[in-house]
């Protein structure tokens, strides 16, 4: 951009009932075209750089204001906004940390981290009633795009998508990252089996920048390993096609895979492998596909049974928010017991951070789009009642439904592909949906391996899971030799 003298757009949020102003601006030197989105007040008073703070565990207050069409240099006065978790001038008095996002909405997942975004440096704020305290914020910084370092091993691996771009009527790219095992340059000849890896929620392929180790091994065969980046600007796109966020397992099968055995010297023997909301994906992907991946295992998969819905059976159309005794809903528990988060919070805390986030993430993937563009939401945020007519929409991703509606068709191609595991504890009861599948999928009398480990969703990954979970894989891997020849 070529330097242009800065000129400051000041915004003036006026709080009822309250004596602070907050005046938040940006130079016109980061951005000369008009702004037209989402500002986002973060506070806390604990994270040293609110804007990167988990809004899930944080659980921290936030701000949001939504403008258009607001010129570099222009004054906008706003007098709300959307406020979690009380408005603004019921917040508890204190000191916090405040920091200001203005949201561009180009591509990233989380607001407070997406490339491009204006953000300002964290600052101190003290909240008193009795105070006229003016507070002058300047979002002087932007968000710098993601870089990727290659090594011997670690390859970045983008393949550009007609069929997203196409959908979202802008340039779209399915990105990875490949990481080779040391075979690849001892034995240059020789053909790998793929081992795809699909990040749970908040997972970012740019993890393995720079990372100088080649690929493990599927117990003891050599693969090349990919890690796929299944985040999109609505969250986790689980590799699914959805209304909301396009074609994204048609574009995994016709574009990318394609692409990656051409340029990579692959056998045809694809596995999967993720845990969370990549356990969900590589199910899915499997149980869809069953020709195209040789066998899959998922790891404490979000939500596989809408009859357990983190406990919530959707099909009896429960509240969400409140039990039959009006308790309050847990969504996340410390080791499947204690609630530390509930699905009120969750839904209410999003409706002011409107997009990236966990539960609106599942609206985009299972949810049917609105008139305005916008997912329909599953639940009445107020109220917490669920909306029957758009679990309607939801059913189709009901992996389980899927697979007893189908199982007569798709049952021989997927006996003995398919390995599921979880934590006795798991953090947001996703044990409960997986016992449920397994229940009716024995009624079937279906080939599918079920294992429960102790520990919760974040200390299942024993030693003793990783290699029964890579034993598995590698019986397979030799089946599909011996099926080969």
């Amino acid at each position: 951009m070529k330097p242009i003298s800065v000129f400051v757009c000041s915004m003036l949020f006026c709080i009822q009932s309250f004596a602070q102003q907050i005046s938040v601006s940006f130079p016109d030197s980061l951005l000369s075209t008009p702004f037209s989105g989402s500002i986002l007040f973060y506070l806390s008073k604990t994270a040293k750089e609110p804007r990167l703070a988990s809004s899930l565990l944080d659980n921290a207050p936030c701000i949001r204001m939504d403008v258009e069409n607001v010129h570099p240099g222009e004054t906008v006065l706003l007098k709300s906004g959307f406020t979690y978790p009380v408005p603004m001038h019921d917040l508890e008095q204190g000191d916090y940390i405040i920091q200001v996002v203005w949201d561009r909405n180009l591509g990233g997942q989380f607001i407070g981290q997406s490339p491009g975004n204006l953000y300002s440096a964290p600052q101190r704020i003290t909240i008193r009633r009795e105070s006229t305290q003016f507070v002058k914020i300047v979002a002087d910084k932007i968000i710098p795009a993601y870089s990727f370092r290659e090594t011997e091993y670690m390859k970045e691996f983008k393949v550009p998508s007609a069929l997203l771009g196409g959908f979202h009527h802008t340039p779209y790219s399915l990105n990875a990252a490949v990481r080779l095992p040391k075979e690849y340059y001892t034995d240059p000849k020789r053909r790998f089996p793929v081992k795809f890896v699909v990040f749970g929620y908040t997972g970012n392929y740019h993890y393995f920048s720079g990372y100088p180790n080649p690929m493990e091994p599927i117990d003891t065969i050599p693969c090349i390993g990919v890690y796929l980046d299944g985040n999109c600007p609505s969250g986790h796109s689980v590799y699914a096609n959805s209304d909301n966020n396009g074609p994204w397992s048609d574009a995994l099968i016709k574009e990318f895979i394609p692409q990656l055995e051409k340029q990579y010297r692959c056998n045809g023997a694809r596995f999967l492998y993720g845990h969370s909301s990549g356990g969900w994906t590589v199910l899915w992907l499997q149980t869809q596909y069953p020709d195209q991946f040789t066998a899959c295992w998922s790891s404490s998969p979000d939500p596989v049974d809408f009859h357990s819905f983190m406990k919530i059976d959707m099909y009896a159309h429960e509240n969400m928010f409140y039990d039959k005794d009006s308790t309050l809903r847990p969504l996340g528990t410390i080791a499947g017991q204690v609630p530390w988060i509930y699905m009120r919070n969750a839904y209410q805390m999003e409706d002011v951070i409107n997009r990236g986030e966990q539960m609106h993430s599942f609206d985009a993937v299972f949810g049917p789009k609105g008139a305005d563009g916008i997912p329909l939401r599953i639940v009445d945020t107020k109220t917490g009642e669920i909306d029957k007519t758009v679990f309607n929409h939801w059913k189709q991703y009901d992996i389980t439904a899927y697979l007893l509606q189908h199982w007569e068709e798709i049952g021989g191609k997927l006996n003995g592909k398919i390995r599921i595991t979880v934590g006795n504890q798991d953090n947001f009861l996703l044990n409960y949906p997986v016992r449920l599948m397994e229940e009716k999928m024995k009624k079937l009398h279906a080939d599918l391996e079920f294992a429960y480990y102790p520990g919760d969703h974040f200390t299942v990954q024993t030693q003793q899971w990783l290699r029964e979970g890579n034993t598995f894989l590698e019986r397979r891997y030799i089946e599909w030799l011996q099926h080969k020849k």
